[in-house]
């Protein structure tokens, strides 16, 4: 089947990373918009809290029937639109309620430029509205003199109080005894015929604005509003703050997206490893149907396909073995009877031989029936039933019953620690006795067996003093049926299986062989390396 770009992971990956960079980008612009919102209007409403307290606070003082005379006249005076609207003809939500409720200025956007300004009076039935087209110095000059109007009704620390009422968080308002300092002769000529000096401050980028109070207290005389500060972007250091916020999302993501293709070619490479160790039961979770998911179907398939393969195989072996062994045992009884019938020297020394070859011929069946046995049990993920082994007392047991076998043989276990292991006994006896009996038969006249005990696994090595193995054919020897053309002939005995038998015992345990030339005695050293496990004794 033709693959498409829509159906590459590799692509989609690519895609992948680029929409959470587009995304992580938009929501970089986005935060970045929406503080820049907060701030804006957290700045407008520190800029209009004092006058909408004066204002809520005089209006409250007055009687109902005298208040929208009152809003009209300074309406004129501050050049805004002033008004008192009932909260139950207005249609608020709910933050816009609460914000009114916690003695909040409501600001609202009206128009282009427009600004709508809403405080609760204290009784909480009625609300100030004011209406502000553009902040003018007309505007500067009348909320002075309403702000300094206002506090000319008291005196002393009765002054003090009621503008501490008024005052907000971001405008500074203070009253004084002696005139502000930077201001020159002409504005406090000004100042003392009541007039409102506003001053600017270039290099803060902020104004403020003076009044001197009526009355005859000497305290509180010089009022002076700021300095009201302009309204400044976004700090460097809050950016960066954004940015490393953000870039450490947009890691997570792309974390996210490359944890998850690694997390399923990582159980590819499992299960890959797992039927490379003889686990052909294994398969792979399939989730999506992409290419990751096609291979994973693939390989699933391929898997079956083999261990299918591997069974219909091991069944014929079986079935094969046994049916030879009819014709073998009938043999066998037509060689006895013959040799019971026959007192002829030389006939009796060609049944001899019959009956060797017939007894080779039962054991190569035994052979290819245990390998076959093990074959079917590693592909099927048999467990293992195991136990606490002794090493020594094994390969002990390994010497008594070859040593008849092979008299002119010296076979020998080297001296050394106590050694234990996980395993199960039976077959690991076997393999170690095959080892044994196949250095037995090419040994000149000596055999050495070392056991060696390591942190994480068990070293078992098996030497002779034989012609050893050449290095380009040592990978051979492990193969079912396989003979060697120089040293290792035919007349060394022997039907190919042992080696093969030793190499499906080890992977079953979890282990391996392994074969090199034996540096002491000359010949060959097969090394037998076994896992120590924690599991208890079956």
């Amino acid at each position: 089947m033709p693959r498409t770009l829509a159906d590459s992971t590799f692509l989609r990956v690519y895609v992948l990373l680029a929409l959470a960079l587009l995304l992580t980008f938009g929501l970089a612009l986005l935060g970045l918009a929406m503080v820049d919102q907060v701030r804006r209007e957290h700045y407008r409403e520190q800029l209009v809290e004092p006058p909408m307290r004066v204002l809520t606070a005089w209006v409250d003082a007055l009687p109902e029937a005298g208040r929208q005379a009152w809003l009209a006249s300074r309406a004129e005076q501050v050049d805004m639109t002033l008004r008192l609207v009932s909260v139950d003809d207005l249609s608020l939500n709910y933050f816009s309620r609460s914000r009114l409720e916690r003695d909040r200025v409501l600001v609202m956007p009206r128009g282009e430029h427009g600004w709508r300004l809403q405080r609760l009076l204290p009784g909480g039935e009625q609300l100030l509205e004011v209406d502000v087209a553009s902040l003018s110095e007309q505007q500067l000059r009348g909320l002075t003199d309403l702000l300094a109007e206002w506090l000319a009704q008291a005196s002393g620390d009765a002054r003090r109080a009621q503008l501490a009422r008024v005052a907000g968080d971001g405008i500074p308002l203070q009253l004084s005894e002696s005139p502000p300092e930077g201001l020159d002769t002409r504005q406090l000529a000004r100042l003392a015929e009541g007039e409102v000096v506003i001053r600017l401050l270039p290099g803060r980028w902020s104004m403020a604005m003076y009044r001197l109070l009526p009355g005859s207290d000497p305290q509180t005389r010089w009022l002076a509003i700021g300095p009201v500060k302009a309204f400044e972007p976004l700090p460097v250091s809050l950016q960066l703050l954004l940015l490393v916020l953000l870039l450490g999302v947009l890691a997570a993501i792309i974390y996210l997206i490359v944890r998850g293709v690694e997390a399923r070619m990582a159980r590819l490479e499992l299960a890959a490893t797992r039927i490379a160790g003889g686990r052909l039961d294994t398969r792979v979770k399939v989730e999506s149907g992409d290419f990751l998911g096609r291979l994973g179907m693939a390989f699933n398939g391929m898997a079956a396909q083999v261990q299918s393969l591997l069974r219909a195989q091991q069944d014929m072996i079986r079935a094969v073995s046994h049916e030879l062994r009819t014709p073998v045992a009938r043999i066998r009884f037509a060689v006895q009877m013959v040799e019971d019938m026959t007192d002829d020297p030389a006939i009796r020394r060609q049944l001899e031989g019959v009956d060797g070859d017939i007894t080779e011929l039962d054991e190569l069946i035994d052979e290819i029936l245990t390998y076959a046995r093990l074959g079917s049990e590693t592909a099927n993920g048999a467990e293992l039933e195991t136990s606490l082994v002794d090493c020594r007392a094994m390969a002990e047991r390994v010497i008594e019953a070859l040593r008849p076998l092979h008299r002119d043989i010296r076979i020998e276990l080297d001296e050394g620690p106590e050694v234990e292991v996980q395993a199960e006994p039976r077959y690991l006896q076997r393999a170690l006795q095959n080892l044994v009996a196949n250095a037995c038969r090419h040994a000149r006249s000596r055999v050495v067996m070392r056991l060696q005990s390591e942190p994480r696994l068990v070293r078992l090595d098996v030497e002779d003093d034989g012609p050893g193995i050449p290095a380009a054919a040592r990978s051979e020897v492990f193969k079912p049926f396989a003979r060697l053309d120089d040293s290792r002939t035919r007349r060394s005995g022997g039907y190919g299986l042992g080696l093969s038998i030793v190499q499906k015992v080890m992977a079953w345990h979890g282990g391996s062989v392994m074969v090199d030339a034996s540096a002491t005695l000359g010949g060959a050293r097969f090394t037998l390396l076994l896992p120590r496990r924690n599991a208890t004794p079956a």
